[in-house]
């Protein structure tokens, strides 16, 4: 951790990116957050808007490769006007987990008033679409015989299935990895393809044609906010205050037993695994739930 964060340091004083405090906390922890393998993907809503955002991505990421080995394994990740950080051979294996029985999400249907809780995705033509993205990003990031080369497809139809190009990135490479094409035929919206990429265990379900429906069905709700919160050791750790690995919502009246909810200790066990093997970075993490009344949602 400590090397990986003095790189770090060193990479962002030698780049003309200028992060507020709070962005640059945000950056240490989804960084620590990749490399020791607590999460395949994480989305970089910080320190600037595109173009230049994406410029200092893989100015920054180009860098602390050259510092160290630690950041091998991260690439830049553009899918339409979102950005993210993503750590190749652990979105191999979370995409390949995905597509098995290993990992069922749940979602919520916004395109119903009052949204209700689904659990098979084959029951919603959305959720078959999403399977079919998930299918895609397995061809772009496989599991098996991974060398950290991205294959890009070089074309989608109408069900989002892809065929393999000769297109890789080295190892070394920080080319950006551009998937916008992966939902452009289909009905998935980014806030369903962003629950499921940034891990979490219930996603928003909606299709194009029913982004309004969604923003006033989900506006009306009490949210419950479910957050991982982390602690760190050693010299760079913030004190004894807990950071924010991640964090989701879910409406008040789905999920009124909070914590307890089935799904939630789920996860939430499935986090303290990947904590046991990276506690000399991780000193504790637990799970915070808060509430939130109706307001203006953004999706």
């Amino acid at each position: 951790m400590e090397e990986t964060l003095k790189a770090l340091e060193s990479s962002l004083s030698h780049i003309k990116w200028r992060l507020k405090s709070s962005s640059k906390l945000r950056l240490e922890i989804d960084i620590l957050a990749l490399c020791t393998g607590m999460r395949p993907v994480i989305m970089v809503d910080y320190g600037g808007k595109m173009p230049e955002l994406q410029e200092h991505l893989c100015e920054l990421l180009k860098r602390c490769q050259k510092e160290s080995p630690s950041f091998e394994h991260l690439r830049v990740m553009v899918i339409e006007d979102m950005i993210y950080l993503i750590h190749v051979k652990g979105l191999a294996e979370y995409v390949s987990s995905s597509l098995s029985s290993e990992a069922e999400l749940h979602f919520v249907d916004l395109e119903q008033d009052p949204p209700k809780m689904i659990t098979l995705k084959e029951k919603s033509s959305v959720g078959m679409q999403l399977i079919s993205v998930q299918k895609l990003f397995s061809l772009v990031f496989p599991l098996n015989g991974m060398t950290d080369e991205i294959r890009l497809p070089n074309r989608t139809d109408h069900t989002i299935e892809a065929t393999s190009s000769n297109i890789t990135i080295s190892p070394q490479s920080t080319e950006v990895v551009d998937l916008s094409s992966c939902i452009c035929d289909s009905q998935v919206t980014i806030p369903t393809l962003n629950g499921w990429l940034l891990g979490y265990p219930v996603v928003y379900l909606f299709d194009k044609e029913h982004i309004a429906d969604a923003i006033y069905n989900l506006s009306t709700q009490s949210l419950r906010i479910f957050k991982i919160l982390v602690t760190r050791n050693g010299p760079f750790s913030k004190g004894s205050m807990p950071e924010e690995l991640m964090s989701f919502s879910v409406p008040y009246e789905l999920s009124m037993e909070g914590s307890n909810e089935p799904w939630a200790e789920m996860f939430l066990a499935k986090m303290q695994s990947k904590w046991a093997k990276c506690k000399p970075t991780w000193r504790t993490l637990q799970m915070e739930v808060s509430e939130c009344f109706p307001q203006a949602i953004a999706l």
